[in-house]
């Protein structure tokens, strides 16, 4: 009997363990590196140090934040695998700018693991800078092939990285628990929709639509400035965001080529103006003003 007591408390035991401490959503394991978790505390910790908008975005989108915390996973597996170990510091070093432990592993692991840095040919160079010799502005090639080659060198590198990752990667044992990565996920805000352009449109009031998406950074950049244009002259004009991944042949109709691409339409629904890439308040205020909004 007295067995049976300790038994049965035991697994009560293990079942409160469970269900208040691995249990707790905090705990859950997102993914595992060779073995090593990575969980929705450390993915929350991490993702709480990006600034918005790019965070949000994450928060929408969290497979890419989690694949970037994979490919760090990896680099300081591998950098303790190679002996490279942390500089010892003591309680007195105050140096802020001073690189984390892990921080310092990763850039150790990258100067040994590139430690000559990709030659670059003067027949590179002459070939880059044929390519682009109507976008330079008149310079020569003696006054650009610094530049140049720094240019060819850099792209060099991350061609280098990209493939060492890659190595990395194919010789590890990666799971990811893409269901409960997809419940983690924040719902994306909603945008306009096709019917809200054409009633705009039809409005006969001046019409800007920021043609966008939700997974690009200078467009959710962007969506302040058009809230605040929305909240002070929403009488006046509409303002409009469309997805040019859920409308697609309304982007073709009215060729868009890059995001965010702000399209204004007089009060008659006729293009009168576009601009490509961030505008701010003011010059989309005048804009507006000069199409036909009344001040």
């Amino acid at each position: 009997m007295i067995f049976g007591a300790i038994a049965v408390g035991l697994l009560v035991g293990a079942l409160l363990f469970y269900l208040f401490y691995l249990g707790t959503p905090s705990r859950q394991v997102l993914a595992q590196v060779n073995g090593e978790k990575i969980t929705l505390e450390e993915f929350n910790k991490e993702i709480a140090n990006v600034e918005d908008p790019l965070r949000q975005m994450y928060r929408e989108e969290p497979q890419p934040f989690l694949e970037e915390m994979i490919v760090k996973k990896l680099l300081l597996q591998e950098a303790k695998r190679q002996g490279i170990s942390p500089p010892i510091r003591t309680y007195k070093d105050k140096d802020k700018d001073a690189l984390s432990p892990e921080d310092f592993l990763i850039a150790e692991l990258m100067k040994k693991q590139f430690s000559t840095p990709p030659t670059v040919t003067k027949e590179e160079i002459k070939n880059f800078y044929a390519m682009f010799k109507g976008q330079v502005g008149g310079k020569s090639l003696e006054q650009l092939s610094p530049a140049i080659e720094q240019l060819i060198r850099e792209g060099k590198q991350r061609e280098q990285l990209s493939v060492y990752i890659e190595q990395l990667r194919g010789n590890a044992k990666i799971e990811i628990d893409q269901i409960r990565l997809q419940k983690i996920a924040a719902k994306p805000p909603e945008l306009n929709t096709e019917d809200d352009f054409k009633k705009a449109l039809a409005s006969g009031r001046p019409v800007l639509v920021n043609f966008g998406a939700n997974n690009c950074l200078p467009c959710r950049q962007l969506r302040p400035v058009l809230k605040e244009v929305s909240k002070e002259y929403g009488e006046k004009a509409s303002i409009l965001v469309i997805d040019v991944y859920k409308y697609q042949e309304l982007a073709r109709q009215h060729k868009i080529m890059a995001l965010p691409t702000l399209v204004f339409f007089d009060s008659k629904g006729k293009e009168v103006f576009r601009h490509m890439g961030i505008m701010d308040k003011e010059n989309i205020v005048a804009k507006l003003e000069e199409i036909g909004m009344a001040s």
